[in-house]
C-alpha cells in the first residue's frame, strides 16, 4: 500500500508559480538576460520575435520564466484562438476554413503605392482571395484618367481605385473628378500617406507628428519619432503593428470595403 508523505516544505521555500501569458502581438516584455525590451511582433513554434522602440528585432526562445512583464517573471506561450468561437480574418469577416482562392476576376482594385497594397493585403488578403480580387499599385495617380481609360472598365470588369489625401480642393481630388466611367469607383482617405491610416495607438504613440510643408513627410515622421532615417524600415515597423482592422482608421476601412463591394457586384 502506497504511503502518503505530506509536503513539509515551508511555503516561503516553495518555488513560486510563474504565470503563462499568450504572446499576443503588441505585448511589451523584457528579456532580462540581455535587457532587451520590446513588443511581440511574431511568435513561431519555440520562438518569439520582439521589436524595440528603435525598430530593432531580436528572436528569443520560449523558455519557462524567460521574460519580465511589468517587472514580474512570466512564461510566454503561443497565443491560441478562443475555443468555440468562429475565427475571423484580419478584416473582421468570418473565416472560411479550407476555402480555396477564387480564379481572379476581370475587375481590379488599384492603389497608389506598394505600402498601400501591402496594408490592404495584410488586412483584407483572405477576403480578396476568396472573392478573386487582385490589387495592383500605380506608383501615383497623376495619370489616373488615362489608366482608367486603358483598363476600359465595364459591367463584368469593374475597377476600384484607392487614393491618398482625397480631400476637396486637393490635386488628388481634381484628378479623381476627371474619372467619369460609371464602372469605375474612385474613393480615398484624407491622410497625406497611408501610414497615417494606422492608428497611433497601434504604434504606441499619442499622435502622428505634424511635418512642415516642404519637407519629405515620411523622412520627417522618422526624425520626429526618433526612428532611423530609413523609410523602408519604418514602414516594416508600422506594418508589423497592424494585426487587424481594429488598428486602422475608419476612413480607410470604409473606403476599402466600398471598393471590394464595387468590384464584386454580380
Amino acid at each position: 500500500m502506497r504511503q502518503y508523505s505530506p509536503d513539509l516544505t515551508p511555503p516561503w521555500k516553495k518555488p513560486k508559480q510563474v504565470p503563462e501569458v499568450p504572446a499576443e502581438p503588441g505585448l511589451v516584455v523584457e528579456e532580462p538576460a540581455t535587457g532587451f525590451c520590446g513588443a511581440v511582433v511574431g511568435c513561431e513554434a519555440g520562438t518569439v520575435t520582439l521589436e524595440d522602440r528603435h525598430g530593432r528585432h531580436r528572436v528569443f526562445p520560449l523558455a519557462p520564466a524567460a521574460f519580465l512583464l511589468e517587472g514580474r517573471p512570466v512564461t510566454l506561450v503561443r497565443a491560441a484562438a478562443a475555443p468555440g468561437r468562429p475565427s475571423r480574418t484580419a478584416s473582421g469577416s468570418v473565416a472560411v476554413p479550407g476555402a480555396r482562392a477564387r480564379v481572379a476576376r476581370a475587375g481590379r482594385i488599384y492603389v497608389e503605392g506598394r505600402h498601400d497594397a501591402e496594408l490592404v493585403e495584410k488586412v483584407w488578403g483572405d477576403d480578396l482571395r476568396i472573392e478573386g480580387v487582385v490589387v495592383e499599385y500605380l506608383e501615383g495617380v497623376d495619370d489616373l484618367p488615362a489608366v482608367v481609360e486603358e483598363f476600359a472598365p465595364g459591367p463584368d470588369a469593374r475597377l476600384g481605385v484607392l487614393v491618398d489625401h482625397l480631400v476637396p480642393g486637393s490635386k488628388e481630388w481634381r484628378i479623381a473628378e476627371a474619372v467619369t466611367s460609371e464602372h469605375a469607383l474612385v474613393v480615398g482617405h484624407p491622410y497625406i500617406d497611408v501610414w497615417q491610416a494606422v492608428k497611433p495607438s497601434a504604434l504606441g504613440i499619442d499622435a502622428w507628428p505634424v511635418i512642415p510643408r516642404g519637407q519629405d513627410w515620411k523622412t520627417g515622421v522618422c526624425r520626429a519619432l526618433g526612428w532611423p532615417d530609413d523609410t523602408g524600415a519604418a514602414w516594416r515597423r508600422i506594418l508589423s503593428r497592424v494585426r487587424s482592422y481594429k488598428d486602422l482608421e475608419p476612413e480607410l476601412l470604409g473606403s476599402v470595403e466600398r471598393l471590394i463591394d464595387h468590384v464584386t457586384v454580380p
